[in-house]
């Protein structure tokens, strides 16, 4: 393995529009494209070769690659611009490598097939929005959609804090600071409370993944700034039980009343196949911060929280993951096979049909 080789593996990636590749010992480099893992015609991949590939990706990074590290987030740039997002893994004793394809070109709601009324929440003056879901599922690309929006419409200061960088924005009627942890800041709480003397408007924090970062989100929101990050939760109800479970037990019933006040909305999604099996398109839950959702989170009945979004559809443009199940199938773009597939729903076939009488 030499430069030269990985730069054509790399660029192979990008024409062929995979979304991750993985280099690990033993085995040829794999290739994610429309959800399937393809194993290469490659050579199979040395303990040399690996760590050629670790060693570059973080002197890219200007940084030293530890020889007793266990795992490390970094990125990774093309001579021509193309970008990804890089694991780099200790397993069995060697290094593996997985890479994230990140798109160079940041959709629109239209182009990505999010709903529109994503717009009308990024507005929001002030509070937190969550974008959530399993890994791989377009939580990254939907936020940097919103962030895209944002420097488009309005004269905002928007400083992004994330491990690593992923899309890269120039600044348009608002303008962009991106910070990358472990390069520009010693992590994310610490990058939260410099942004805080940052004079920001907007903060976008790449997730939340321990209780300080959760924390200084919401002190960041309270404090009138609006704030985006993202979880690996599935649901609207798991977000919110996933973070009031961060605190202690009894500082929880302080904290369901804070998020209650804070919380602006959250969006959750999974990708499916289309009919054709070409393309992926999102499927998005979508949560606004209603009186009657407050008064869910307050009280901690969070199971209620589904079917008031299913209520909230005419009015406030809010959908559970079934009911944009069943768009999508009404209007064949999936089949009803498929959308059973991604959905814990046991009568979704019923609300089809409710759907298709009414």
């Amino acid at each position: 393995m030499d430069v030269k080789m990985l730069t054509q593996i790399l660029q192979i990636a990008f024409e062929k529009r995979v979304s991750d590749l993985h280099f690990e010992v033993g085995t040829p480099p794999f290739f994610r494209g429309r959800g399937q893992l393809i194993r290469s015609k490659l050579p199979n991949l040395t303990t040399q070769d690996t760590e050629f590939i670790a060693t570059s990706i973080m002197e890219q990074n200007k940084r030293a690659l530890p020889s007793d590290f266990r795992e490390i987030d970094a990125s990774y740039a093309l001579p021509n611009g193309g970008r990804f997002r890089v694991s780099i893994f200790r397993q069995r004793g060697n290094i593996g490598i997985v890479m994230r394809v990140i798109p160079p070109h940041v959709g629109t709601f239209q182009e990505l097939n999010l709903p529109h009324v994503l717009g009308e929440i990024a507005q929001a003056p002030n509070g937190l929005i969550l974008v959530t879901g399993p890994t791989g599922n377009g939580k990254s690309t939907t936020l940097a959609s919103m962030l895209r929006y944002l420097n488009e419409t309005c004269s905002f200061n928007i400083i992004t804090i994330e491990d690593p960088i992923e899309f890269l924005f120039t600044s348009s009627k608002s303008c962009i600071v991106q910070r990358e942890v472990g390069i520009d800041t010693e992590n994310f709480a610490a990058a939260l409370r410099a942004a805080l003397r940052m004079d920001p408007d907007v903060i976008m924090v790449g997730e939340l993944r321990d209780l300080e970062t959760i924390d200084a989100c919401i002190k960041a929101a309270e404090t009138g700034h609006l704030v985006f990050s993202t979880l690996h939760t599935q649901s609207a109800a798991s977000t919110i039980n996933r973070l009031i479970g961060h605190f202690p037990p009894d500082a929880q019933e302080v904290i369901r009343q804070r998020l209650a006040d804070i919380l602006v909305a959250t969006v959750s999604l999974r990708l499916i196949k289309d009919k054709t099996g070409e393309r992926l398109l999102p499927v998005v839950e979508v949560m606004r911060s209603t009186s009657t959702i407050q008064a869910c989170i307050r009280e901690g009945r969070l199971d209620e929280i589904e079917k008031h979004i299913e209520n909230g559809h005419s009015q406030y443009q809010m959908q559970t993951l079934d009911q944009h199940l069943v768009k999508l199938c009404q209007q064949e773009l999936i089949t009803f096979e498929q959308a059973k597939r991604i959905t814990r729903s046991t009568d979704l076939e019923r609300k089809l049909t409710f759907t298709n009488e009414y």
